[in-house]
């Protein structure tokens, strides 16, 4: 074939490090719009990115010349460097290690765009750790609990 056609939908997330409560109200809009820009400018194709004040979903349609890990080095490094230079949080920032990502069909993009816009409401019934540990176990992900988050020394 002469041309690449693809579909690929992702939802990745990713926590602060430590699940600190960084991301507050002041600042939130502005980090999460440097996170959809930095996905857009590695060709792939941001549909949402929203989360609380410890962690962020971003849904996106993947270009298939960019891996995944690729991917997330770029939007953790360069966003966390972002954060750091405009002083947006109280103190030094950092993403935890690490990330969770999840593939979709096209019959699932408006569900899951939904649950993503719908963050804040869906945290004041369900706690980041029992979500992501959902995830994994919906996706049927095997996973050792001891290194699925990084916790204060």
């Amino acid at each position: 074939m002469s041309n690449t056609y693809h579909q690929v939908y992702i939802q990745t997330i990713f926590a602060v490090k430590y699940r600190e409560a960084l991301i507050i109200d002041e600042c939130k809009s502005k980090i999460l719009s440097v996170i959809g820009n930095l996905i857009n400018e590695t060709g792939c194709k941001t549909i949402i990115v929203n989360g609380t004040e410890d962690h962020v979903h971003c849904f996106l349609g993947l270009k298939p010349t960019v891996s995944i890990s690729d991917l997330m080095k770029i939007v953790k490094g360069k966003s966390s460097k972002y954060i750091n230079d405009h002083q947006l949080t109280k103190c030094k920032f950092e993403w935890q290690e690490g990330y969770g990502v999840f593939s979709y069909s096209q019959s699932h993009i408006d569900a899951v765009y939904k649950y993503i816009a719908n963050q804040e409401k869906h945290h004041k019934k369900q706690n980041f750790k029992d979500e992501y540990l959902s995830f994994l176990d919906k996706f049927n992900i095997k996973f050792d609990e001891r290194h699925i988050f990084q916790n204060l020394i």
